[in-house]
C-alpha cells in the first residue's frame, strides 16, 4: 500500500488545532460554558472514560469497513475458499457484536452520570433554598424555581449523553478516516478535506441562534409558570374584579409567545440537519463518483503511484459516509448544547444570589428561659438599599406598634425579632441572651406569628389551625379571633381544605384563622403583620381587642400596620422612615 507523502496532513491538523483553541478560549469567556464545565467537574473521569468507550464503536467499523472491502474484492477477482469467506464472516460478526456492546455499555454509563449530576444539582438546589431565610430579599420565585428543577435541569441529560460524546467522536473519527483517505487517494481526501470543514462553520453560525432560541424559550416557560401562580394566588379578586376574560387573554398571549419561541427552536434544528445533510450528500457522492470513475478507468489522477484497486475503491466508498455520520450526529444534538447553556446560565445566575442564611437549625427544641424581654442595638440590614433600625427596649407583656410606608422595612424588621433572619450589622437580645444561630430555634418555641401573606398547609382547617386540640378549645380561639363565622360558612367546617392559598375565604378571613391559630398556641409573644389589613371596621375593631386582651395577659405584642386606630393602642410606637432613610 502506497505511503502517505511528506507533510501530507500537517495543515489540516494546525487548522484542526485553531478551531479547537479558539472554542476553547471562547467557552473560558463564556460564564454559561463555564459554569456548565463546573457542573460536570464532579463526574469528569467517569465521564471521559464512558466517552473514550462510546468512541470506539466507529473506529471498530472501519475494521468492518475492511473486511467487506476484502471479501467482495475477492469475490471480483476469483472465488475464494469456503473457510476464508466464513473466517471473513465470523471476524465481521465478532466486530459488531464488540461494537454493539461497547456502545449498549456506553450509553448505560452515560445515562446514569447525567442522572446522578442532575440528581446533586436538584439536591444542592434544595439544600441551599431550605437553608434560606424565608424573609431573605434575593430569594428567587417560587414558580421559577420549580420550573428550573422539575423540568430545565432535565434539559443537561441530552447535552452529557448525546451532545458531548458526538462531540468527541467528531474530534477523533472523521481525522482517523481523513487520514486513511489521504493514504489511498489524495484526490478521496481532497474531497472530504474541503467538504467538512465547511460543516462546523455553518454549525457555528447556526449555534448562534440556536443558543438564543433555546434561551428565549427558557425564559417563556419560566414565565408562564410564574404568571400562571400569580393568578391562581389572585383568583377569587380576578374574578370580583370582572377580570377573568382579559386574564384568559393574557395567558392566550403568553402560550403563543412560549408557542412561538418553541417553533423558532425547531426552525434552527431543522436548519442545522438540513445545512449538514447538503454537505454530507455532495460529499459522499463525489467520493462514489471519483471512486467509479477511477475503477473503470476514465479517470486517471488522485492516486499516489498506482490506481485504485477494487478493494481499495469499496473501502473508501464505505469510509466516506462514516467520515459524516459523527457530525450528523452532533448537529442532531447541536440544539441540546444550546439549552444546556441557557439552563446552565439560569444556574448560575441561581447561584449568584446572596444567600442570607435562615437561623438556627430549624428543629425542635425546648423553649428559651427567661421573660420575654426584647432589646435591639444599632440593627442594619442591606438589600441593595441599606435599612438602619433605631433601637428597641420591650418589656414583658408590653406592646409595639411599627408603622411606616410601604418598602421602610416593616416587615423585615418582624422577621428579625422573630429570628427568621439574621441583621447584617447590629445585635438583638432576646430572653436576656443574644439572638444567634444558638437560640433562634429556642425563641422562635416562644413565638406566635401571624404573616401578612397567609398559606396553609395540605390538610383539614383543623390540621392547621391545631392537631389534637378539643372543639371546645377551638371554638374559644376562633371566637377570639373573630373567626367563628367564617368557619360556620364553611361547606365542611373545621374539616375543610383550604388549599394552600386559602381558597375559600377572603384575605381578611384567612387573617383572621392564622390570629386564632396564634391566640390557640398561647405564646409568650405575638408578632403581626397586618393583622387588620382587609378587614372591616367593625371586625378590626374586635381583632385589636382580642390583641390588647393578649397583652393584658402578659404577652409581648408586637405588630406591624397602617391602621393607625391599632398604633395608637399600643405601648409603644416606632415610625420607619421612607426606604434608605435612618430612624
Amino acid at each position: 500500500m502506497p505511503g502517505t507523502p511528506p507533510g501530507m496532513g500537517r495543515p489540516n491538523q494546525r487548522n484542526g488545532a485553531a478551531m479547537t483553541g479558539t472554542a476553547r478560549a471562547s467557552q473560558q469567556t463564556d460564564p454559561a460554558a463555564r459554569h456548565l464545565r463546573e457542573i460536570t467537574a464532579s463526574g469528569a473521569a467517569e465521564l471521559r472514560r464512558a466517552q473514550a468507550m462510546w468512541l470506539l464503536p466507529p473506529l471498530l467499523w472501519i475494521g468492518q469497513a475492511a473486511v467487506v472491502a476484502a471479501v467482495f474484492a475477492a469475490l471480483l477477482q476469483d472465488m475464494p475458499a469456503l473457510i476464508w469467506l466464513f473466517a471473513m464472516a465470523g471476524f465481521f460478526l465478532l466486530i459488531g457484536l464488540a461494537r454493539v456492546a461497547l456502545e449498549s455499555r456506553a450509553t448505560e454509563r452515560l445515562a446514569g452520570i447525567a442522572r446522578r449530576l442532575v440528581r446533586q444539582m436538584r439536591d444542592d438546589l434544595i439544600t441551599r433554598e431550605a437553608a434560606r431565610a424565608p424573609h431573605d430579599p434575593a430569594r428567587p420565585d417560587s414558580a421559577a424555581l420549580a420550573v428550573l428543577m422539575a423540568e430545565k435541569l432535565d434539559h443537561l441529560v441530552p447535552h452529557v449523553t448525546r451532545y458531548r460524546p458526538a462531540m468527541v467522536r467528531v474530534m477523533v473519527v472523521p481525522l482517523t478516516i481523513l487520514a486513511l483517505a489521504f493514504w489511498h487517494s489524495w484526490a478521496v481526501g481532497l474531497v472530504l478535506l474541503v467538504s467538512g470543514p465547511l460543516i462546523p462553520v455553518f454549525q457555528v453560525l447556526v449555534g448562534l441562534a440556536a443558543r438564543d432560541a433555546s434561551a428565549r424559550q427558557m425564559a417563556e416557560l419560566g414565565t408562564l409558570n410564574t404568571a400562571l401562580l400569580d393568578r391562581l394566588r389572585a383568583l377569587v379578586d380576578i374574578r370580583l374584579l370582572g377580570a377573568t376574560d382579559r386574564m384568559v387573554a393574557g395567558f392566550h398571549d403568553r402560550a403563543e409567545a412560549l408557542r412561538a419561541s418553541t417553533m423558532a427552536v425547531l426552525r434552527v434544528a431543522f436548519l442545522s440537519s438540513a445545512v449538514l445533510e447538503l454537505f454530507a450528500a455532495l460529499g459522499v457522492a463525489m467520493v462514489a463518483v471519483y471512486v467509479g470513475f477511477s475503477l473503470l478507468e476514465l479517470i486517471n489522477f488522485g492516486y499516489w503511484r498506482t490506481p485504485l484497486t477494487v478493494g481499495e475503491g469499496i473501502f473508501l466508498l464505505l469510509l466516506a459516509p462514516a467520515f459524516f455520520e459523527p457530525m450528523r450526529e452532533l448537529a442532531a444534538a447541536w440544539h441540546d448544547k444550546a439549552a444546556a447553556l441557557a439552563v446552565a446560565d439560569e444556574h448560575r445566575a441561581l447561584q449568584a444570589r446572596p444567600l442570607r442564611a435562615f437561623p438556627g437549625s430549624g428543629g425542635a427544641v425546648a423553649r428559651l428561659a427567661g421573660a420575654a424581654t426584647v432589646r435591639t442595638v444599632g440593627l442594619m440590614v442591606d438589600h441593595g438599599t441599606p435599612l438602619r433600625f433605631a433601637d428597641i427596649t420591650l418589656a414583658p407583656g408590653a406592646s409595639l406598634a411599627i408603622t411606616g410606608p410601604s418598602g421602610s422595612g416593616k416587615t423585615t424588621l418582624l422577621a428579625l425579632l422573630a429570628g427568621l433572619s439574621a441583621p447584617d450589622a447590629g445585635q438583638i437580645e432576646v430572653a436576656g441572651q443574644r439572638l444567634d444561630d444558638a437560640t433562634a430555634d429556642a425563641w422562635r418555641a416562644r413565638l406566635a406569628w401571624v404573616p401578612q401573606g397567609v398559606h396553609f398547609l395540605s390538610g383539614s382547617l383543623r390540621h392547621n389551625l391545631a392537631p389534637g386540640a378539643s372543639a371546645a378549645m377551638l371554638a374559644d380561639a376562633l371566637s377570639r379571633a373573630r373567626a367563628g363565622e367564617v368557619v360556620a360558612r364553611l361547606p365542611r367546617g373545621l374539616d375543610t381544605r383550604l388549599g394552600e392559598l386559602g381558597a375559600g375565604v377572603s384575605g381578611g378571613e384567612a387573617r383572621r384563622l392564622m390570629l386564632a391559630r396564634a391566640i390557640h398556641a398561647a405564646p409568650d409573644v405575638l408578632i403581626a403583620d397586618e393583622p387588620t389589613a382587609d378587614l372591616d371596621p367593625e371586625t378590626a375593631q374586635d381583632v385589636t381587642e382580642q390583641l390588647l386582651a393578649l397583652s393584658a395577659r402578659g404577652v409581648t405584642l408586637i405588630v406591624a400596620t397602617h391602621d393607625m386606630r391599632l398604633a395608637a393602642r399600643m405601648d409603644q410606637r416606632l415610625e420607619l422612615a421612607a426606604p434608605g432613610g435612618a430612624l
